[in-house]
């Protein structure tokens, strides 16, 4: 009889504080191997293994490409590498970023679940958006265990509730709870099954750089454009969820690109202020230039399009000033 051995997790805003509590429960003998994603920028160096290993009895560390997977130690996703989980080994790659990130929560989560199938229990803590549903629900579907934890009981609520939302989750604790969960779960016999191909949530099988899935006759072209590269966008047939991916490989959940093209309109607006009202002054300028000339019906017409500017500006500003007061 196997076990389940693997548990990757995954978090993003708030989830440092979350892992340092969820390992500072775990047993030294715990049976499985840990893998973390956690959302971290590309240019900052990480110190959440030396972290995890000061708060919890295991062993930490960012893997290197190729490393052997053993029981009772975490690896940690590096800054601006994927982790992916073969049979036996980690497998680190710079592909293309996923819902915006690179290490992504759901690309751990699908190579876990088509390496180890039953063997896996996913963790979905603290965070922002829906990173991990589309993992996780690849986990289920290949016969994986999901967790999550209760959003009432998570800093940020957002990954947590998609992923109940959207996903036949196994259980749903506070993250008091999660580690005996886990330990209680690693010890429970499994009966072996044949391998068996999963379609994922995406259609087809994964691609070698980026896990993300690929098959173009099952995708379906739209008017959007990769907030990342600027190339065109497809949509990914899904019952469950819905997601975009384009050629490049850079892939979202449709409410990452609803938070990428919000973020992209917003900068758009403001730009547009400044560019108003950088036109209303160069027009102010010439208004006073065409009155020094007696040359009042131009200078009329100057100031009245200097005015339709600072209206229009004045009108873009309050509407996004509503917009942040209501975000906050």
């Amino acid at each position: 009889m196997q076990t389940r051995d693997i548990v990757v997790i995954g978090t993003s805003a708030g989830g440092v504080e979350a892992l340092s509590r969820l390992v500072a429960d775990l047993p030294a003998d715990f049976a499985a191997s840990v893998f973390v994603v956690i959302h971290l920028p590309a240019s900052e160096r990480s110190i959440l293994p030396k972290i995890l290993s000061r708060r919890g009895k295991l062993p930490a560390i960012h893997p290197s490409d190729g490393e052997e997977i053993h029981p009772g130690r975490i690896y940690v996703g590096l800054p601006d590498y994927h982790l992916v989980i073969k049979p036996g080994y980690v497998h680190l790659t710079q592909g293309p970023k996923e819902n915006r990130h690179r290490p992504a929560i759901d690309p751990l989560f699908r190579s876990a679940a088509k390496a180890y199938h039953h063997r896996v229990i996913a963790v979905v803590l603290s965070g922002m958006l829906d990173d991990g549903t589309a993992g996780l629900l690849s986990v289920k579907r290949h016969g994986g265990i999901a967790v999550v934890q209760d959003p009432d009981d998570a800093m940020y609520a957002g990954m947590p509730r998609s992923a109940i939302e959207n996903v036949e989750v196994d259980h749903v604790l506070p993250l008091s709870q999660i580690p005996a969960l886990l330990v209680r779960l690693t010890n429970e016999p499994v009966p072996t099954i044949a391998d068996q191909t999963v379609t994922d949530e995406t259609g087809g099988e994964p691609q070698p750089a980026t896990m993300f899935q690929q098959n173009d006759q099952l995708d379906m072209p739209v008017a959007l454009v990769c907030p990342e590269c600027g190339g065109a966008l497809r949509e990914l047939h899904d019952a469950k969820l819905l997601g975009y991916r384009c050629h490049t490989g850079h892939a979202y959940s449709a409410k990452t690109l609803l938070a990428e093209q919000s973020e992209s309109l917003e900068a758009a607006l403001w730009n547009a202020i400044r560019m108003m009202k950088e036109q209303a002054m160069l027009l102010s300028k010439m208004a006073a230039k065409a009155r020094c000339n007696q040359h009042h019906l131009a200078a009329d017409r100057y100031e009245i399009q200097m005015q339709t500017l600072q209206e229009s500006a004045e009108l873009i500003r309050r509407s996004l000033q509503t917009k942040i007061e209501e975000s906050a």
